[in-house]
């Protein structure tokens, strides 16, 4: 799937490399998108972790950091490139569901904290976090560097904040 992308490879091509029969293959996971989606999804969680430092501010830069980090990692970026070019939009929602979810709890800790407004849409933090990367590191070509993303989370808590 790295080399060449989900579309352009077959689960018996999978399964020889993996040394398992193909009906393993489709028992354990029903299809190839299925499974190059649990991949996507295990890959981005070792990837990015969910932060934890105390702190809204703190929990956004490391997040934003893992975030560019992932993005411009072979992996990253083969995912990406894949998901964005014919990845199934089932597959792609599912994916971005599964991050969402799991970045919520950083939001949620905020709030409890009283660093954040309820009022606000918490999917657009996530949102802005992904597209500034993706405009940076795929369209632009301009690093993501530590000033860069301390820049961006400083305008998302400008937005976000309670003060």
């Amino acid at each position: 799937m790295m080399e060449r992308g989900l579309r352009d490879v077959s689960v018996s091509e999978i399964a020889e490399r993996a040394g398992v029969n193909e009906t393993s293959i489709y028992r354990r996971w029903g299809s190839k998108e299925n499974l190059g989606l649990e991949v996507a999804l295990d890959r981005a969680r070792l990837a990015i972790p969910i932060p934890d430092t105390g702190s809204l501010r703190g929990d956004l830069i490391a997040l934003a950091t893992s975030i560019a980090a992932y993005q411009q990692s072979p992996f990253g970026e083969a995912t990406l490139r894949a998901s964005l070019a014919n990845a199934r939009e089932t597959d792609r929602s599912a994916f971005w569901r599964a991050r969402q979810s799991a970045t919520s709890a950083i939001l949620e800790r905020a709030l409890s904290r009283g660093e954040m407004r309820s009022d606000f849409d918490q999917r657009l933090v996530l949102e802005t976090l992904v597209g500034v990367t993706l405009v940076r590191n795929f369209l632009t070509k301009e690093p993501t560097h530590r000033e860069a993303l301390d820049q961006l989370v400083d305008v998302i808590i400008r937005g976000i904040g309670t003060s």
